[in-house]
This record gives structure tokens, C-alpha cells and sequence, in this order.
């Protein structure tokens, strides 16, 4: 299936016999405004034949393992920012309608406030980015803004703050998106591929109080290395560790899956991994031994889908590896954006990640194997919990200045992201200097906040009538 035709499209041909400077994509950008008019971005309304978002719901769970989808749906019945956050396909189904210009990049697809947060590069200095990439596919630049401005809003309302202040932490990641796009659109390539979101920079920019917020979360991130994780989650059994179990949340697989051994299984889930490694990243894997594995439960929207996670032993058992594998199904975006160029989703989630996040995972991998059943698992890998750290939106934490510059933040990481994928220049032209655009998208975050929380009471009913199940407080 070809990409579908979303909006206007600018195109990159030379000019004269030359590619076109940085200023004459800047104009053809702003020229877009007349086509698309920047101020159309704040009208929402559902559709009259706007899908059930139950049904959508109910049609993902199809392919999530069955135990867990009252889980899943537990998660999502906590709150309208829970819902939210696992209702990635309901939202992506509501964008496919709305104006976009045709500048495509490569898109997070579930760009909300809690899926950003600081990670470790390779020389060990703390970023700020985007932090999820399960479903990441190239498409519209609005729609990943949207989605981060819409949970600005009901973030923001979930923690006790007033409407006024709901409508400026969304403005807030909008205006950070535009300002910092135009920033981005002035760099060469290289200036811009090397570019990060330093945590100097962060919190150079932040309030003394959030500040103080801010260094707790990064000193928390950089005590989290595979050896915490270690002494954390894991106990000594017959002189090596074993990870702890947590039922139903955190099980060891079955000694067998079939006729085989659950170790033969995991070996080959490696094998088939460690060959989508560069040498070197090879090379690094192969001093390491599979000790253990569980199965997990993460996150809302992932709930259901198989994630595992492998301890693996280097030199002494104080020299540990934790890799997750998680599983990649098909992206939200695929049925408005088109198919993805990989026929592998691991691949998919990986390739995008790599685009849009700058000093992604060194052992970030990806492959595929057949379950007992028969069943293609596609998944990618990468380490666990390795000097990452994350807010919370939470009323007892959070107050509403710190969600606004939190917001900003996350305006920042998703202009760097898109400028890295896209063309700066044109987006930046079309977004101009002034805050026609961010008093747009307000308007939309606050229509799409208050659709958020009727889908969020559809489910309850759901859940009451009997036709939706959910377990709360797992």
C-alpha cells in the first residue's frame, strides 16, 4: 500500500540545478499557510462517523495475551491521562482527519508527557528525549504535537490545576516546539545530527523549584545502572543470581514452550538478535552468558504484548547485563500513514528510534522468532533501565508551574527529533515567529482533552456494563 496523500507536499527539487537554500525552503514553507491556514489546527470535533474508541480498544486487545488485557484496561480506567497514554490508536484515528501541511518526518506516534524522559549516551552524559519509540512510522509532524499538547491538557487537569493553566503548559510545548525548530532550521547538518538536550542545558532553563525536582531525577537516572538493577530486582540462588518474580506481573517462562527447552528458546532469540548488532556491539554481546529470564508487564499501552526481560553474566556475577525484549506489533499509524518500508516492526521501532533520538542504546536490536504456537514474535531489544529517568504526572508531586516547564521540555526533544528526520526549514517557515500556531493548537489540546475524558467515561461504562473487563491496582 502506497503512503497516503496527507496535505500539500513541498517538494526538494533543485532550483536552477541546485538543491534549494535554507531560505527559499523557509518561503515555501510560509507559502503552505494558505493551503493550510495555521489557525485551522485548533478546530476539533468528532466526526459523525467517529469509530467507537472501545471497538479500537477492543480490536488491539486481539492480539495482546489474553490474561493480561483486563490489566491493560485496569491502567487505562485509572484516570483520563491513563487512558490517554494507552489510547495511542484511538487518538491516531481522530488525527487522521485533521489539517496537516504534508511535511512528513519520522513520527514518535505516541508522543506524550510521560514518554519522554533523560538516558545515558555512551560516554555517560545525561539527554533529554524522547524515550518510546514502539510506534514510531514516518508521517505528519502535527500529529506527535498534537498528541503532546492534548496531554499537557488533561495531564495537567489530572493534576488539580486550573484551565488557564492547562491551556499554558500546552502553549507552552508549542511555542518550545517552534522556537527551538527555528533554532534548528539555522544549523548545518552536521551541527544538527550532533545536537542533544544536554542535562546542563535543561536545567539552565528551568525554575529554582523545578530544578530542584529536575537534579533529583537526574541523580536518580545515574544511579540506575545494570548493577542497581541487580541488587534490586534480583536474589542469589546456587551461586548465581535469579531475578526476583512479582505474579502476575514479573513470571519466569515455563522450563519447556513446546518440545523445547526454555533455554534453547531464549538462545535463539539472541542469536537472531546479535545479528542485527554492528561487530563491534557483537562483539561486546559475546563476552556475556545468558543467566535467566522472566516475562514482564510494562507500562499501559504495552500491556499484553510479550516483553521479557534477560540477565546475562560477563566476567563475575557483579559484571551484569539486563536487556529487554519487547514485543513491536504494528504501529498506530500505519492504516493513515502507510506501511512502513521494514516488513520486520522490531525493525521499524529501531530504525526510527535511531533517526530521532540522538545517542540511542548501543545494543539496540532487533529480530524475529516462531513461538511453540506458531505465533511470529517480532521484537526488538535494548537495556534496561541503564541510567534512564522519567517524571511522573502525579497530583501528590506535581505542581502546575513544574508540568508547564515540564511541557516546554518536552516541546524542545520533539522539535530536535523532527528536525533531525525532517526538513527545519520549511517547518519553521510554515510555524513563523509569532504565536498564531501555539493559540491554535491550545484550542485543539483543550477540545481533545475534553473528547479524552468522555472516552475515558465510555470506558467505565464499559467496564460496568460487563462488556470490557478490568482489573485495577496491578
Amino acid at each position: 500500500m502506497a503512503r497516503k496523500d496527507r496535505g500539500p507536499a513541498v517538494a526538494r527539487e533543485s532550483v536552477a540545478g541546485r538543491p534549494p537554500t535554507r531560505e527559499e525552503r523557509a518561503a515555501a514553507g510560509k507559502a503552505l499557510r494558505d493551503a493550510v491556514p495555521r489557525v485551522s489546527h485548533g478546530d476539533w470535533r468528532p466526526s459523525p462517523d467517529r469509530p467507537d474508541p472501545i471497538a479500537i480498544l477492543e480490536t488491539q486487545n486481539a492480539t495482546r495475551l489474553p490474561e493480561y488485557v483486563p490489566v491493560r484496561m485496569g491502567r487505562m480506567l485509572a484516570s483520563p491521562f491513563a487512558f490517554l497514554r494507552g489510547a495511542a490508536a484511538v487518538q491516531a484515528a481522530d488525527l487522521a482527519g485533521t489539517p496537516v501541511t504534508g511535511l512528513a518526518v519520522q513520527a514518535d506516534g505516541d508522543a506524550h508527557l510521560l514518554n519522554f524522559g533523560v538516558f545515558g549516551t555512551q560516554e555517560r552524559n545525561l539527554v533529554f528525549g524522547l524515550n518510546d519509540f514502539d510506534e514510531t512510522l514516518e508521517g505528519p509532524w502535527e500529529w506527535d504535537l498534537k498528541r503532546l499538547a492534548a496531554s499537557a491538557v488533561v495531564g495537567m487537569r489530572f493534576i488539580g490545576g486550573r484551565e488557564d493553566q492547562a491551556v499554558d503548559a500546552a502553549r507552552a510545548a508549542v511555542r518550545s516546539y517552534r522556537e527551538h525548530m527555528r533554532e534548528y532550521a539555522e544549523l548545518g547538518n552536521l551541527e544538527l545530527w550532533y545536537a542533544q538536550v544536554r542535562s546542563d542545558a535543561i536545567l539552565a532553563v528551568l525554575s529554582p523549584e523545578t530544578r530542584k525536582r529536575a537534579e533529583a531525577i537526574l541523580a536518580s537516572a545515574r544511579r540506575r545502572t545494570n548493577l542497581q538493577v541487580l541488587d534490586k530486582t534480583t536474589e542469589l540462588i546456587d551461586g548465581d543470581f535469579r531475578i526476583v518474580e512479582d505474579p502476575p506481573l514479573i513470571v519466569r517462562p515455563p522450563v519447556q514452550q513446546g518440545e523445547r527447552a526454555v533455554e534453547d528458546v531464549l538462545a535463539d532469540w539472541l542469536a537472531a538478535y546479535r545479528s542485527t548488532l554492528v561487530a563491534d556491539r557483537r562483539r561486546l554481546l559475546d563476552k556475556y552468558r545468558l543467566i535467566d529470564a522472566v516475562r514482564k508487564v510494562v507500562g499501559v499501552g504495552s500491556v499484553g504484548t510479550r516483553c521479557f526481560v534477560i540477565l546475562l553474566r560477563g566476567e563475575d556475577e557483579r559484571d551484569p547485563l539486563f536487556l529487554q525484549v519487547k514485543e513491536a506489533q504494528t504501529s498506530v499509524l500505519e492504516t493513515y500513514a502507510g506501511r512502513p518500508r521494514y516488513r520486520n516492526h522490531g525493525r521499524r521501532v529501531v530504525e526510527g528510534q535511531r533517526l530521532i533520538q540522538p545517542a540511542p542504546d548501543i545494543f539496540l536490536g532487533w529480530g524475529d522468532i516462531t513461538m511453540a504456537n506458531g505465533y511470529l514474535l517480532q521484537f526488538y531489544v535494548r537495556q534496561l533501565r541503564d541510567m534512564k529517568g522519567s517524571v511522573t504526572v502525579d497530583p501528590a508531586v506535581n505542581r502546575p508551574g513544574g508540568v508547564i516547564e515540564y511541557s516546554a521540555l518536552c516541546g524542545w526533544a520533539l522539535a530536535l527529533a523532527h528536525a533531525r528526520s525532517g526538513d527545519a526549514a520549511t517547518i519553521s517557515g510554515y510555524l513563523g515567529s509569532g504565536d498564531t500556531f501555539d493559540e491554535a493548537m491550545g484550542r485543539y489540546a483543550v477540545a481533545y482533552g475534553d473528547q479524552t475524558e468522555k472516552d475515558h467515561a465510555a470506558l467505565a461504562a464499559a467496564v460496568k456494563s460487563g462488556r470490557v473487563a478490568a482489573e485495577m491496582g496491578v
